[in-house]
Protein backbone atom coordinates (compact mmCIF):
# COMPACT_ATOMS: atom_id res chain seq x y z
CA UNK A 1 0.00 0.00 0.00
CA UNK A 2 1.38 3.31 -0.54
CA UNK A 3 0.80 6.14 1.24
CA UNK A 4 0.81 9.76 -0.56
CA UNK A 5 1.65 12.49 1.94
CA UNK A 6 -0.16 16.00 1.09
CA UNK A 7 1.59 18.99 1.47
CA UNK A 8 -0.38 22.24 2.73
CA UNK A 9 0.70 25.53 1.07
CA UNK A 10 2.42 27.88 3.89
CA UNK A 11 -0.28 30.62 4.94
CA UNK A 12 0.58 34.29 4.57
CA UNK A 13 -0.28 34.91 7.70
CA UNK A 14 2.24 36.26 10.44
CA UNK A 15 1.70 32.79 12.23
CA UNK A 16 0.79 29.96 10.33
CA UNK A 17 -2.29 27.53 11.10
CA UNK A 18 -0.98 24.61 14.18
CA UNK A 19 -1.15 22.26 11.38
CA UNK A 20 1.36 23.60 9.40
CA UNK A 21 4.84 22.55 10.76
CA UNK A 22 8.12 23.80 9.80
CA UNK A 23 10.65 21.49 10.80
CA UNK A 24 14.26 23.81 10.41
CA UNK A 25 16.14 20.87 9.69
CA UNK A 26 14.04 19.47 6.83
CA UNK A 27 13.09 22.44 5.31
CA UNK A 28 16.15 25.39 5.94
CA UNK A 29 19.24 23.38 6.94
CA UNK A 30 21.81 23.01 4.28
CA UNK A 31 19.88 24.24 1.56
CA UNK A 32 22.13 25.97 -1.13
CA UNK A 33 22.29 29.93 -1.25
CA UNK A 34 22.57 31.07 -4.74
CA UNK A 35 22.57 35.21 -5.57
CA UNK A 36 19.95 36.77 -8.22
CA UNK A 37 22.23 35.69 -10.79
CA UNK A 38 21.75 31.87 -9.64
CA UNK A 39 25.39 31.91 -8.69
CA UNK A 40 26.02 29.53 -5.08
CA UNK A 41 27.03 32.08 -2.34
CA UNK A 42 26.76 29.23 0.41
CA UNK A 43 24.41 26.85 2.10
CA UNK A 44 22.10 27.57 5.19
CA UNK A 45 24.18 26.29 8.26
CA UNK A 46 22.19 27.79 10.92
CA UNK A 47 18.79 30.47 11.59
CA UNK A 48 18.79 33.25 13.73
CA UNK A 49 15.08 33.86 15.38
CA UNK A 50 13.16 36.55 16.91
CA UNK A 51 11.98 36.48 20.33
CA UNK A 52 13.76 33.18 21.51
CA UNK A 53 15.37 33.82 24.67
CA UNK A 54 18.20 30.87 25.63
CA UNK A 55 17.29 29.86 28.87
CA UNK A 56 13.59 30.57 28.52
CA UNK A 57 12.81 28.96 25.35
CA UNK A 58 9.74 30.01 23.25
CA UNK A 59 6.47 31.31 24.42
CA UNK A 60 3.59 28.94 23.38
CA UNK A 61 1.47 31.90 22.53
CA UNK A 62 4.27 33.44 20.29
CA UNK A 63 6.22 31.17 18.14
CA UNK A 64 9.49 32.91 16.44
CA UNK A 65 10.18 34.45 13.56
CA UNK A 66 13.42 33.78 10.96
CA UNK A 67 15.35 37.06 11.12
CA UNK A 68 18.42 35.97 9.30
CA UNK A 69 19.86 32.72 7.38
CA UNK A 70 23.67 32.25 9.08
CA UNK A 71 25.61 30.84 6.43
CA UNK A 72 29.78 30.14 7.21
CA UNK A 73 32.20 27.89 7.65
CA UNK A 74 31.20 25.00 9.95
CA UNK A 75 32.68 21.82 8.91
CA UNK A 76 35.18 22.12 11.26
CA UNK A 77 32.63 21.76 13.62
CA UNK A 78 30.25 19.54 12.88
CA UNK A 79 33.47 16.64 12.35
CA UNK A 80 35.34 17.89 15.87
CA UNK A 81 31.60 18.51 17.70
CA UNK A 82 30.24 22.13 19.15
CA UNK A 83 29.17 25.59 17.90
CA UNK A 84 31.35 27.63 15.17
CA UNK A 85 31.30 31.12 16.69
CA UNK A 86 28.97 33.45 15.40
CA UNK A 87 32.22 35.67 14.39
CA UNK A 88 32.48 33.02 11.97
CA UNK A 89 29.12 32.81 10.49
CA UNK A 90 27.67 35.84 8.16
CA UNK A 91 24.18 36.77 8.65
CA UNK A 92 21.74 36.99 5.50
CA UNK A 93 19.42 39.50 6.48
CA UNK A 94 15.31 37.66 5.23
CA UNK A 95 14.77 41.16 3.97
CA UNK A 96 17.51 39.68 1.29
CA UNK A 97 15.68 36.53 0.43
CA UNK A 98 13.34 36.39 -2.52
CA UNK A 99 12.46 32.40 -2.77
CA UNK A 100 12.78 29.66 -0.22
CA UNK A 101 12.66 26.21 -2.12
CA UNK A 102 14.84 23.89 -3.06
CA UNK A 103 17.64 26.31 -2.80
CA UNK A 104 17.19 29.80 -1.32
CA UNK A 105 17.40 32.71 -3.88
CA UNK A 106 18.28 36.03 -3.25
CA UNK A 107 17.60 39.51 -4.53
CA UNK A 108 21.49 40.61 -4.83
CA UNK A 109 24.19 39.63 -6.12
CA UNK A 110 27.16 37.58 -4.53
CA UNK A 111 29.52 40.58 -4.61
CA UNK A 112 27.26 42.53 -2.67
CA UNK A 113 27.17 40.38 0.40
CA UNK A 114 29.58 40.36 3.10
CA UNK A 115 29.55 36.54 2.99
CA UNK A 116 32.40 36.89 -0.11
CA UNK A 117 34.51 39.79 1.70
CA UNK A 118 37.55 36.99 2.44
CA UNK A 119 37.35 35.50 -1.18
CA UNK A 120 37.00 39.22 -2.59
CA UNK A 121 40.10 40.62 -0.71
CA UNK A 122 42.25 37.55 -2.02
CA UNK A 123 41.22 37.79 -4.92
CA UNK A 124 42.30 41.83 -5.49
CA UNK A 125 45.34 42.09 -2.92
CA UNK A 126 46.98 38.29 -3.90
CA UNK A 127 45.77 37.03 -6.88
CA UNK A 128 45.96 40.09 -9.06
CA UNK A 129 49.30 40.63 -7.66
CA UNK A 130 50.84 37.31 -9.31
CA UNK A 131 51.78 37.56 -13.20
CA UNK A 132 48.85 36.53 -15.09
CA UNK A 133 46.41 36.38 -11.98
CA UNK A 134 44.65 39.15 -13.61
CA UNK A 135 43.40 37.47 -16.99
CA UNK A 136 40.42 36.65 -18.11
CA UNK A 137 39.97 32.36 -17.61
CA UNK A 138 37.89 32.49 -20.52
Amino acid sequence: MTTHRTQKPLSDAPYPDTDCLIDARLHALDRQIVDVEGRPVGVVDDLELDDVLDDHGVPPAQPPRVVALLTGNTLPARIFGGRPPTTRLTRIDMSVVRDFGITVRLTRRHDELDRTWAERWVRDQIIRRIPGGSRDPR
